[in-house]
């Protein structure tokens, strides 16, 4: 099983997204864009998982907790760079306290036996990929009006565990297990 932990995002909130980056889809054949209802802020991935370590990883990740979160979505960029482009992707406005959740998951999936990232948490959504992309030059003039644009926000209250299913129209993910930012204080 190919395995992630995410922020899930509300339809409205991926549709607006989807809406606002359509016109994009034309600028450089070859990109791979992410489905609209695909759109998720991954705090970790995992990959290739056995499926009995599922039960495993739900217990390490009941451990973890915080607050909800605010999340706001603004603007468009590429990484590394727009001079080597390999990821397009929005950008996530939020507080400490997503990068506190995501080095929680990170220390509770390590005590597990699960490595360590070692590149430093940088919340985003994937929009495109663009590795096999040709006319990448004119996708980033056509996206230079989104650089600021804002895409809405939310406020999540519970992270997931998902499967990435790989088909050949793309991935499909599907929820596990959810688990609640707030605990409850009653």
């Amino acid at each position: 099983m190919r395995l992630f932990i995410a922020l899930d995002l509300p339809a409205e909130l991926r549709e607006a997204i989807g809406r606002a980056t359509a016109q994009l889809r034309n600028e450089a054949p070859g990109a791979r864009w992410s489905k609209p209802e695909a759109l998720h802020v991954t705090l970790k991935f995992l990959g290739e998982t056995a499926a009995d370590r599922v039960p495993e990883i739900e217990k390490a990740l009941q451990a973890v907790g915080a607050e909800s979160i605010s999340l706001k979505f603004r603007g468009v960029g590429f990484f590394p760079n727009e001079e080597r482009p390999r990821v397009m992707f929005c950008n996530v406005e939020a507080p400490k306290s997503l990068h506190d959740l995501a080095l929680q998951v990170e220390k509770a999936l390590e005590a597990i036996g699960f490595e360590r990232e070692t590149r430093p948490y940088i919340p985003h959504l994937t929009l495109a990929r663009l590795n096999s992309a040709r006319n990448v030059e004119k996708l980033i003039r056509a996206a230079a009006p989104l650089t600021s644009y804002d895409f809405g926000a939310t406020r999540e209250s519970e992270f997931h565990l998902f499967e990435s299913v790989l088909l050949p129209s793309g991935s499909r993910y599907r929820k596990l297990a959810s688990f609640p930012l707030a605990k409850d204080s009653s």
